[in-house]
Formats: structure tokens, sequence, C-alpha cells
């Protein structure tokens, strides 16, 4: 969320940084309705300070009279409930605008960083690197046709269970959806990540101050007899573990890594990805998660996107780093480091985690703070997956075939999947 105050004082600079999301933002009635609530605050203050005078003055009146319905004392009884009933009136206002100034910046999303790629869209996004080598030979297999013909899933009769765009694992994708798990649990866990397993239902305070609500409660499964929604990341329950809570600074920066199943309903995007692991309702994810100091986000930002790396180079898949241009940004992002793994059938790059860097956009929307010189200040927060499951093991089905239809499984997770190839049954 963006500083009010920010808004009020400097309203042109608001919409300046906003705009290089490569949209008009129009901040007027914020910054009017913010300059109609600092002026209730000064009229509340000063009634306030009136009637502390007018108190004292009663006492005065009261010390020095006999008679205690003195017209003078009664007169100045009614000035004094004049007083309380204008300021209980100026606080109900106030009470109402504040309601309505939180609402409509709330709809505002954060600041683009000024190191991030001025653009439009995903065109403009700029590749930073790439790491390991394309697999390329002929008559490749889609990780859909691999799956099918390895017996790994079934989405047809999943829809008989559920829907369209979910899907069942059998047997061996089972084995190595859990394999993926552990496996991206325990890497994390060495590199000093504290482990968490949130619930996978949570409630509408904790997608806002993530950033989720109000602006995609389409793209969320709501229950609609609870005040409760299923979690489309563990980014949401892992922002809203601190809310509402000063954090000693010596505990910075704290790194927590969570698995949760996730579940959106990806709005807007049919017609594409619709069969696969690609694009699913519901899918597994490895989040990882910092709070930390404000004057060391940016180092962070660098190093939580190095530990999703890791677990790309650890299995060998090929991929590359891109630098997300201001158009292209999440919500809550300043600045996203995206790694997009290589797909041999498609011969292209597919997002497979996002790292971004927040600032204090996620931690004013949820009150976590820390005491830096004695002052309290806003922390920052990151987070980047580490990684997305179905899509590493459509990476892995596709970059591991061989050609009599087996699938390679990459060194280091053998010893969690058990065996170096997935043979047909």
């Amino acid at each position: 969320m963006l500083d009010q105050k920010l808004i009020r004082e400097n309203p042109r600079f608001v919409e300046e940084n906003l705009s290089l999301r490569g949209k008009v933002f129009n901040i007027s009635p914020i910054h009017k309705l913010t300059l109609e609530k600092k002026d209730i605050d000064i009229k509340i203050s000063d009634l306030q300070s009136e009637s502390k005078k007018l108190s004292k003055l009663i006492g005065l009146e009261i010390s020095k009279s006999q008679n205690n319905n003195s017209q003078v004392i009664h007169e100045l009884k009614d000035k004094g409930n004049e007083f309380r009933t204008k300021i209980a009136e100026l606080e109900e206002k106030k009470r109402i605008l504040d309601h309505t100034i939180k609402k409509e910046i709330l709809s505002l999303p954060n600041f683009p960083s000024k190191d991030a790629p001025i653009g439009k869209d995903e065109n403009d996004n700029i590749q930073i690197k790439t790491w390991g080598d394309h697999f390329k030979k002929e008559n490749l297999k889609s990780h859909l046709e691999i799956g099918e013909s390895l017996n790994l899933f079934e989405s047809k009769k999943t829809t008989k269970i559920s829907k369209s765009r979910f899907i069942t694992l059998i047997g061996n994708g089972s084995r190595l959806e859990r394999a993926l798990i552990n496996f991206m649990l325990d890497i994390h866990s060495k590199n000093g990540y504290l482990e968490l397993m949130p619930p996978a239902l949570i409630n509408s305070e904790s997608l806002q101050g993530s950033g989720q609500l109000p602006k995609f409660s389409n793209e969320s499964f709501n229950c609609s007899n609870d005040d409760l929604w299923l979690s489309p990341t563990a980014e949401v329950p892992l922002t809203a573990f601190h809310r509402n809570e000063i954090i000693n600074t010596e505990l910075l920066p704290i790194k927590y890594v969570a698995y949760s199943p996730c579940f959106r309903r990806e709005a807007g995007s049919y017609g594409r990805d619709t069969k696969g692991l690609i694009r699913l309702h519901q899918f597994n994810k490895v989040e990882l998660y910092w709070f930390c100091d404000p004057s060391k986000s940016l180092e962070a930002h660098r190093s939580i996107t190095a530990d999703a790396e890791s677990i790309l180079k650890k299995l060998n898949l090929p991929y590359r780093l891109v630098d997300i241009c201001t158009g292209d940004l999440g919500f809550s992002s300043s600045r996203t480091f995206d790694l997009e793994v290589w797909l041999p059938s498609s011969k292209s790059y597919r997002e497979i985690s996002s790292c971004s860097n927040c600032l204090d956009f996620q931690a004013r929307r949820s009150s976590i703070r820390t005491k830096i010189d004695k002052k309290n200040q806003y922390i920052h927060t990151l987070n980047g997956s580490g990684l997305a499951v179905g899509r590493t093991m459509a990476a892995i089905l596709e970059n591991g075939q061989q050609l009599d239809g087996s699938v390679k499984i990459p060194d280091a997770l053998v010893p969690y999947y058990g065996s170096d190839f997935i043979k047909t049954i």
C-alpha cells in the first residue's frame, strides 16, 4: 500500500511513478479526500484543545463558586456539550473518510523500481543471462505426450471428480511430484530457510495484506459460507504470518520456505496451456519468502533469486533469467526477476519462478514493522517460487526424455525418487 501522507503532500510524484507501469493514473480524487481528512484532523485537534481549556475553566468556576448550578457554570457546560457533539460528528466523518481513502489506496499498485527496465508488456522484458545447454533432438515429445505414455497423470477422468484444468497424478507421477517437493524443501532448509506449512484456506485480510485483494478477487476461489479463500500462493499466508507485529531488528532477515497447494481461476487465460501441467487451477509450489531490513532488500533480492536458481542448476535444467519491465510487473512488486525453464518440445522458455522485491508495500498493508534508531519502520518483503513443482516436472520429462520412451531422472533427484529412470510400467 502506498503512503497516504505521500499522496496528500506530493500527488504529482505519485502519479509519475505509477505511470511507469504504462498506464495513466489519476489520483486527484484520492488526493482531495486526503486533504479533506487532514482538515478534519485539524478541526478535531482544535476543538479538543478548546474543550480541555473549557474543562479547566469549569473547574475553576466550581472551586470559587458555592453554587455548582450557577448560570455561568451552566453556560460553560452547555458550551462543552457543543464541543463534544461537534467532535463526535467530525470523528464520524473522519471514520467514513478513512474507510473510503483506504479502499481507494488499496487499489493502487506498487511503484516500479527505478532500476527496472521501462516497457509496456512482456515483449519489453530483458534477458539477463542463460544457463545450461538446450536439449535438441528430432521428434521430441511434449510433457503431455510423455506423461500419458508413461501413465504419470490423468486429466480426462479428473473432470468426473472436479472440472477441466485439474489433474490426477498417478503412480510414478505422484512419486516424482513428492520427490521434487521434498528435494526443494531440503535444499532450501539447508540454505537457512525455516520451513512452514501454512493453511490452504485464508481470510480476506490476509489476501488484502499481500496485495491479492481487492484487485484479484476474480482470480481466487471463495468459500461462500465463510470469510475464507483457497490460497493462490503461499506468499499470502507467509505475509500474514507476522501481520500487526513489530519484529526485532536482530531477527532480520527472516527466511521462510513453504510447500503449499495453490488454487487459481486463471481468469482470462482460456485457450492457453489448457492441457498438461503448465496452467492448472490447482498446482503445488514451494515458496521462498523474506522479511528483511529496508536497507538490505536489494541484496536480499539477488540472494532469493540465486536460491531459486540453485534448484534449476542442481536439476540440470536449462533456464534463463529475465528482468521484468515496468509494464509487466506484478501488482505488489517493485522489481521482479523471472526464471524461465527451457521446454524443448515448444523450443521456448516458460516461467517457473518470479522473484520479487515488494519493498514496504506489503508490510504497510499488513502493518509489519521493525525498530530502527528507536523509530518504527515498515520492513521490506520479498518472495519467489523455489520452484513451481508441476512446471519443474514438465521440464524434467521433456529435457530427460530418451529414445526408448523412458525419462532420465536428474542425478540430484535420484535419492529422492529412488530410481535413475521413469520407465513404462
